[in-house]
């Protein structure tokens, strides 16, 4: 049942890097952004010894494990917000058609390889701090630090789906479910604790950025996290699990309502 879908994966990535040239000049055109938000914490940490409870290296590493899990979705999951244009142009019927489920077949229409540079630029700063700011390792640290990369992957990629299935509705509505997918994800790369209650509240329980990175980074280095206990960082597969519950049934009860372009 997964042939076709490793085939169309492959398919992308022979077309994508038959010119090498041209795809090591959009890995590192990708790696901007990773440059730009370690500048960004640095200005403001240039300011304030502290921020959130967080000092510049551990704020550094939640920035860095909310990069990591946001490449890794964007890399497989991001191109979901052009389903406004499926929806216009009829093209969308076409998956439909086809005997195999509509979301995996979406999902593999389009991979862009080139967002790899992001997701290493974030690994290699993650393995920069880890190396420098003093956690005696246990076995579970190590657990967690990799469940927190892929559940906070598997989060955004939630994220991604319920503002594709939102659009069955809207249909031009895609800046509008932007704003919670690209907003939880500038939020899940500082601490919560920045926040007013209300931000917190809708970061944590409703957009749930915060066990993306800073949750899990305040179990790991031993921070107190203010209103929550502190294993709480060990929640992020229970956040993993509510989102993609909420993306499944939205995403079902989309395709119930699609009644086709008539094309």
């Amino acid at each position: 049942m997964a042939e076709p879908y490793l085939m169309l994966a492959r398919l992308h990535v022979r077309a994508q890097t038959t010119y090498r040239g041209s795809f090591a000049i959009e890995l590192l055109a990708s790696v901007g952004a990773t440059v730009t938000g370690v500048g960004e914490m640095y200005v403001v940490f240039a300011n304030v010894p502290a921020l959130g409870g967080l000092t510049f290296r551990a704020a550094l590493l939640v920035f860095a494990l909310g990069h990591v899990s946001f490449s890794l979705a964007d890399l497989v999951f991001g191109h979901l917000d052009t389903l406004p244009a499926y929806l216009r142009s009829g093209r969308f019927d076409a998956f439909l058609l086809r005997p195999l489920p509509v979301l995996p077949q979406l999902v593999f229409a389009e991979l862009s390889l080139r967002r790899l540079g992001r997701t290493a630029a974030g690994t290699v700063l993650a393995a920069a701090v880890l190396a420098r700011i003093g956690i005696r390792w246990t076995p579970a640290d190590v657990g967690l630090l990799v469940v927190t990369v892929l559940c906070g992957a598997a989060i955004f990629a939630a994220l991604f789906t319920t503002a594709a299935a939102v659009q069955f509705w809207l249909v031009d509505g895609a800046e509008a479910t932007a704003s919670f997918v690209y907003g939880g994800q500038y939020a899940s790369q500082f601490p919560a604790g920045i926040y007013p209650a209300p931000l917190r509240t809708l970061f944590t329980f409703v957009v749930p950025s915060a066990f993306v990175a800073y949750l899990p980074a305040a179990t790991l280095l031993r921070l107190p996290t203010p209103g929550v206990p502190l294993w709480i960082g060990w929640c992020t597969p229970l956040a993993a699990a509510g989102a993609w519950t909420v993306a499944l049934l939205g995403w079902r009860s989309g395709l119930r309502h699609y009644a086709g372009t008539g094309s």
